[in-house]
C-alpha cells in the first residue's frame, strides 16, 4: 500500500470523521483495516491496512523441502488450494525438468476449476450477505458442500488439500468419483438460472451495484489488476485462454467479460465463469484415459541444481504468480508470491474516494480478497 498512516484528530478538517473500518467487521472478508475519511456521507480519502494475519509463508518456504511447501501453499488462498498446490508445482517442476503424465493433467484441470466453482459459490454467497440478501448464502453453501465432498472423496480434505503433488497428483480417481462429479455437474447446471433469478436481476441488488465502484480499462491495467477485476472492465485476458498450463489449451470455452468495470459486472463475470467451468471440468473428463498420474523423476528429496523460474496461473482471484530460486539445496533459496488479492486490494485507496459510506462494503465485498493471500 502507498500509505499506512492515518490522520491524527487535529488535522481532519472541521467537517471531517475518521472511521475505522475493520478489522473486525466480518464484511471486510477477513483481518483488514481500512482507514475512511469522510466528509457527510462521502469518502475522500481511503488507506487499506493489512498486517494482522501474517503467515510469513514466503520466509518459510526457505526452511522447508520441496514436498513441504505444496503443504505450505494451501493457506494462501484457503478457499481455492488446488490453484496454490498447482502453481508451486508447476514453478518447481520447471527447476526439475519434470514432465507430467497427460492424465494427471487432466485430474489438475478438473481439480482447479471445481475449486473456481467452489471459491465463487463463496463469493456468491457472502456478496449477497454483503448486500442484505441471506437467501443466495443458504443455496450457495448448499452446492459448495457438493464440492467439498468430492474433494474429501479423492485426497480427504474439505479445504487445505495438498492433492496437486510434484509431478502429477497424490492419486488417481476412481470411477465412483467421477460419477459423482458428473452428477454434481448436472444438478449444478440446473441451479445456475435459479442464481439470476434470486439475485442477480434483482432490483434491489443492481440498485445497490450497478454503477457503483466503477473502474476503467485504463485504471484497471495502470493498478495490475487481474481475474474478474480485470475482465469486469472489458479487458480480455484469462491465462487460461492466452497462456495455456497444464491441457487447458485442449479445452473450448469463453472468458466473461464485463463493461462498466462496476460492482455489478464483477459479481456477474464470476456467475459467469461458473459456467465456463462447468464446461472445462466436462470436457477434461471426456479426454480422460488410462494412465499413470505421477511422472517420473521426482526425488523423495528434491535438490534441483542452481536456476530459477517463473510460473504463472489463472487463480479464483487473479493471475496468481511464483518466482522460485534454487540453490542446489533441499529447499528453496527464495520463493516470491504475486499474490492478485494484494494487488487489486491497493486499488480501494483509488475507487473509494469520491463514493458513499454506503457502497463502500459494496466496492469492497466486490473485489472478492482473501486475506491469507493478502498478508502471505
Amino acid at each position: 500500500m502507498t500509505e499506512t498512516t492515518h490522520p491524527a484528530p487535529q488535522t481532519l478538517k472541521s467537517d471531517q470523521l475518521f472511521v475505522n473500518l475493520g478489522p473486525q467487521h466480518p464484511s471486510t472478508h477477513g483481518v483488514l483495516r481500512v482507514g475512511l475519511t469522510i466528509e457527510g456521507e462521502i469518502v475522500v480519502k481511503a488507506v487499506p491496512e493489512i498486517g494482522y494475519l501474517h503467515r510469513g509463508t514466503e520466509k518459510l518456504a526457505e526452511l522447508r523441502g520441496y514436498h513441504q511447501c505444496v503443504v505450505i501453499s494451501d493457506r494462501w488462498d484457503y478457499l481455492s488450494a488446488m490453484n496454490n498446490n498447482l502453481l508451486f508445482c508447476l514453478a518447481s517442476e520447471k527447476l526439475m525438468k519434470v514432465e507430467v503424465p497427460e492424465r494427471a493433467s487432466h485430474l489438475r484441470v478438473i481439480m482447479c476449476e471445481l475449486n473456481r466453482i467452489a471459491s465463487h459459490l463463496l463469493f456468491f454467497g457472502t456478496f449477497g450477505i454483503d448486500m442484505g440478501a441471506f437467501t443466495a448464502f443458504l443455496h450457495a453453501f448448499r452446492e459448495r458442500e457438493l464440492v467439498l465432498d468430492l474433494f474429501e472423496m479423492s485426497c480427504g480434505a474439505r479445504l487445505t488439500y495438498n492433492y496437486i503433488r510434484l509431478g502429477g497428483v497424490m492419486k488417481d480417481v476412481d470411477d465412483k468419483w467421477l460419477a459423482k462429479t458428473k452428477e454434481f455437474l448436472e444438478f449444478f447446471k440446473a441451479r445456475l438460472p435459479e442464481y439470476d433469478d434470486l439475485l442477480s436481476f434483482n432490483p434491489i441488488f443492481l440498485d445497490r451495484t450497478k454503477g457503483v465502484g466503477r473502474i476503467s480499462a485504463e485504471q484497471a491495467l495502470s493498478w495490475g489488476l487481474s481475474g474478474p477485476m480485470l475482465r469486469a472492465s472489458g479487458v480480455s485476458y484469462d491465462a487460461r485462454k492466452w497462456e495455456p498450463y497444464c491441457t487447458y489449451g485442449q479445452f473450448a470455452f469463453d472468458v466473461p467479460l464485463g463493461e462498466q468495470g462496476d460492482c455489478w459486472d464483477r459479481y456477474y463475470c464470476r456467475v459467469r465463469e461458473m459456467h465456463e467451468s462447468v464446461k472445462i471440468v466436462e470436457q477434461a473428463i471426456a479426454k480422460l484415459q488410462p494412465g499413470p498420474v505421477l511422472g517420473k523423476g521426482v526425488a523423495k528429496v528434491p535438490k534441483p541444481v542452481y536456476g530459477e523460474a517463473y510460473a504463472h496461473i489463472e487463480g479464483a482471484r487473479g493471475n496468481l504468480g511464483m518466482h522460485l530460486v534454487a540453490d542446489g539445496n533441499g529447499a528453496p533459496y527464495r520463493l516470491h508470491l504475486r499474490a492478485p488479492s494484494f494487488i487489486n486490494l491497493a486499488m480501494l485507496q483509488e475507487i473509494l474516494v469520491g463514493e458513499r459510506m454506503s457502497d463502500v462494503i459494496a466496492i469492497l465485498g466486490s473485489t472478492d480478497i482473501v486475506l491469507g493471500e493478502v498478508d502471505r
